[in-house]
């Protein structure tokens, strides 16, 4: 099988650093369940400036590497792996957090993964790079069988895909979302996720 895996808030706690984080810079007290938002300017209400200085120090090497792994996580998707898998995680990530993402996965058991980057968001600090990179054009030529992810912003590169299940990891922002068809499955945590594989592969 080929495994689309998004990166964040599907194998590290992102929103839940930024919820912290953006207390500690600007005295936001925004809880984690409080975050309706995929757009974290929106969630927090913060301005351009704020935005920007909240993104720029969060994609810190040392702040992206002090990321929490979601509970679960690499022991199921090694566990694909080892079973003869194909597992592609494809993070909306800018190319200039190439290093430390890299560096994260292979400290939380991911070595063995390839990560591939995806300008989903259209963000302008999208830098492509051959080794990091993973071009539109060749991205709709994969097929998917299964398709982690949280964000409904990203739905719509799995327009091509309809057979593909597509498995919404449980997040504040997503749980208001109406999703495209019966294909998409609303899990709550990594166990679901690999117990919902298992039934639906056979």
């Amino acid at each position: 099988m080929n495994i689309y895996v998004d990166f964040d808030d599907c194998l590290c706690e992102t929103g839940r650093f930024y919820s912290e984080f953006v207390g500690k810079l600007f005295g936001k007290k925004i809880p984690y369940e409080e975050m309706k938002y995929f757009n974290m300017q929106q969630s927090f209400s913060l301005s351009d400036e704020q935005y920007e200085k909240m993104m720029t120090e969060g994609h810190k090497p040392e702040m992206l590497l002090s990321y929490a792994e979601t509970p679960g996580a690499s022991e199921t998707i090694n566990g694909w792996v080892e079973a003869g898998h194909n597992v592609f995680i494809i993070t909306g990530r800018p190319y200039s957090t190439f290093e430390a993402s890299r560096a994260w996965l292979d400290r939380h058991g991911f070595a063995k993964v390839k990560l591939y980057c995806l300008n989903k968001y259209g963000r302008d600090t999208f830098y492509e790079s051959e080794a990091f990179s993973l071009e539109l054009e060749d991205y709709y030529k994969i097929h998917f069988d299964y398709v982690i992810e949280d964000s409904p912003e990203a739905f719509c590169f799995f327009e091509h895909l309809p057979e593909s299940k597509v498995l919404v990891f449980d997040r504040p922002w997503n749980r208001d979302c109406v999703f495209p068809n019966d294909n998409y499955f609303r899990c709550s945590d990594w166990k679901s996720i690999r117990k919902l594989v298992t039934v639906i592969s056979g």
